[in-house]
């Protein structure tokens, strides 16, 4: 198959839960990596490493512990910088996912003075294909401080509609946030074309890239993105570890969102005074493990080349399309093009819950996720309560995607739908 990584049984060796097989006898056949994806042996490697033989608190340890963790954290942010294109490394801001990085923009700007400040009479605006995590935060600043929240609806295959994008985005928008790939609809979005709008109006653009940086070659700086977060779990990385991405020009704006140690310059009883960028947002102790652990992740994915990951991503999701296609009374939520979406792929069959799906496929060790996805206003746009999601990655094979097909007939006969 075209595009299918040609080392394809070498990664899967690095992979070693992949291996696994349950009491039953089935092999597991892993499809839920838009949740979270599997961690190769050598980020396992590289964490328990650092902990048997490097383990010290960052920045404040007058010794060779400290001085090791140190380095291998900041060099952590280095990796992270490279992978994703930033110009200047302290830029890269390490959170503990996605979704506080979310929460550390939508907050900060609700605190923000002079060009940077959300008010009464602004306009936030999103689409209705976002996360929760998208979303909730917006709700609550604009709730907070009197402004309006807006956003882009879908059309009726699953894109969004950017036939009144030059209306919605105008001289009241101060934030327009969007995700870049759908983690429900698998939708791959214009997000320069919608950053050149928001930019013409003086908005500023914040980038939910949680799928995109995992499965895209990301160039931050030539996005059109003022702001982007994404979060390790999905990039083959550790859970408990996140990314905000900022233009310099924008992170030193911001106030800080949490007070604590290391974010500080100096501390009086009456006043403190804040450090620069990145510390600035680093209160406390950060997830040093975690960090370091993702630093191995994206030098994992950048030894294979995304270019290359992308290739296999797309390769795999038109097989799959091509596939769920054969199964009577199923319908795939979102574009129907491999080339035009990632590799999350939401589907509903007639006459079968999606719960009941998953279930039955688990059975079967083929692992899915059933639900809304953290995207309820997404579903409600195409009237359905919930759906069933197969998600594939760098690591699935042709082989996995025949037995997904296979275990989606077996559940039609187990349900008697003919």
């Amino acid at each position: 198959m075209d595009g299918l990584l040609p080392e394809l049984d070498v990664i899967r060796k690095d992979f070693p839960i992949l291996e696994r097989t349950f009491d039953n006898g089935q092999p597991l056949v892993y499809l839920d990596s838009a949740n979270t994806s599997q961690k190769p042996q050598v980020v396992i490697d590289t964490m328990v490493d650092h902990l048997e033989r490097h383990n010290a608190n960052i920045s404040r340890a007058m010794h060779q512990l400290g001085a090791e963790s140190t380095e291998a954290f900041e060099g952590a942010r280095d990796k992270v910088a490279t992978f994703i294109g930033a110009p200047d490394r302290d830029e890269v801001i390490f959170t503990k996912n996605a979704t506080e990085s979310l929460n550390l923009v939508a907050n900060t700007l609700a605190w923000a003075t002079g060009d940077l400040a959300v008010g009464e009479g602004d306009e936030v605006v999103i689409t209705e294909m976002e996360h929760h995590s998208n979303i909730v935060p917006w709700q609550l600043l604009t709730q907070r401080k009197g402004a309006t929240l807006r956003w882009f609806g879908l059309t009726e295959d699953g894109r969004l509609d950017l036939s009144n994008l030059d209306e919605l985005i105008n001289e009241r928008t101060k934030v327009v946030s969007l995700t870049w790939v759908s983690n429900m609809l698998g939708t791959i979005n214009p997000i320069t074309q919608i950053a050149r709008r928001a930019h013409e109006v003086g908005a500023i653009v914040v980038v939910d890239a949680s799928q995109a940086v995992p499965q895209l070659p990301v160039d931050v700086a030539a996005s059109g993105a003022d702001l982007l977060a994404f979060t390790g779990h999905k990039v083959v990385g550790p859970t408990g570890i996140g990314v905000l991405w900022g233009k310099r020009a924008v992170l030193d704006q911001l106030p800080p969102f949490h007070g604590g140690g290391e974010m500080i310059e100096t501390v009086r009883m009456d006043i403190s005074t804040y450090a620069g960028i990145p510390h600035k947002f680093e209160a406390g102790t950060p997830p040093i493990i975690e960090a370091i652990g993702l630093g191995a992740a994206v030098d994992y994915l950048g030894h294979i080349g995304m270019e290359a990951v992308h290739a296999h991503e797309q390769a795999i999701t038109g097989y799959a399309l091509e596939g769920l296609a054969t199964v009577p009374g199923l319908k795939v939520l979102g574009p129907l093009e491999a080339r035009e979406r990632g590799g999350a792929i939401s589907f509903e069959v007639e006459g079968v819950h999606p719960h009941d799906i998953a279930q039955v496929l688990d059975s079967r060790g083929i692992a899915v996720r059933a639900g809304h996805h953290c995207a309820k206003p997404a579903h409600a746009r195409f009237g359905v309560q919930s759906s069933t999601r197969m998600s594939s990655y760098l690591y699935t094979t042709p082989s996995e995607i025949d037995a997904l097909v296979e275990g989606l007939e077996y559940t039609r006969s187990y349900f008697k739908l003919g």
